[in-house]
């Protein structure tokens, strides 16, 4: 437990986030979703707020918390302040979206929609990847600093193997 809990806190905050090449001369398409898990008991539950970038599919920010607007306050000021200056935001209608990301910046759709299809699937995959998100299992973090640390992990080194695939020649 020792040697993952030293690994877990080496996880850089910005998840390895690398900007697409021309994302200077473009606006970023983003969008952000929440996932609920838990820490001990299902009575103690986390919400996993996430924002993707849709080009390369990296996760650009995650915050671990409750499900009020502090905690969507707090996902926005994890985004890199480059990112938010061109970043386009969709999201589904969850109010807490609309106190923190700038007015002209988001746009809150019906999930039927289909424009937030693809923070959706990653949830998705999220779960199946992580096995302490698998919502009836044995393994369930027992601390919320392991919690954070391996979804940390996993959305780190994910980033890392997007980047192989967007970026390499």
């Amino acid at each position: 437990m020792n040697f993952i809990g030293c690994l877990y806190r080496q996880v850089p905050d910005d998840l390895n986030f690398q900007m697409p090449d021309d994302a200077d001369f473009q606006i970023l398409c983003l969008e952000a979703d929440e996932l609920w898990s838990f820490v001990g008991k299902k009575d103690n539950k986390r919400w996993i707020w996430l924002v993707i970038e849709r080009t390369t599919y990296q996760v650009v920010a995650v915050h671990i918390g409750d499900r009020s607007e502090k905690s969507a306050i707090a996902l926005w000021q994890k985004v890199p302040l480059e990112v938010q200056k061109q970043a386009f935001v969709l999201t589904d209608r969850w109010d807490a979206y609309a106190a923190a990301i700038p007015a002209r910046q988001h746009t809150a759709c019906n999930k039927q929609s289909g424009q937030t299809s693809l923070i959706e699937g990653f949830n998705c995959a999220l779960r199946q990847r992580v096995s302490r998100l698998v919502r009836k299992t044995v393994s369930f973090s027992k601390t919320d600093e392991n919690h954070q640390g391996a979804i940390k992990y996993f959305l780190s080194n994910r980033n890392l193997e997007r980047q192989k695939l967007c970026f390499s020649p």
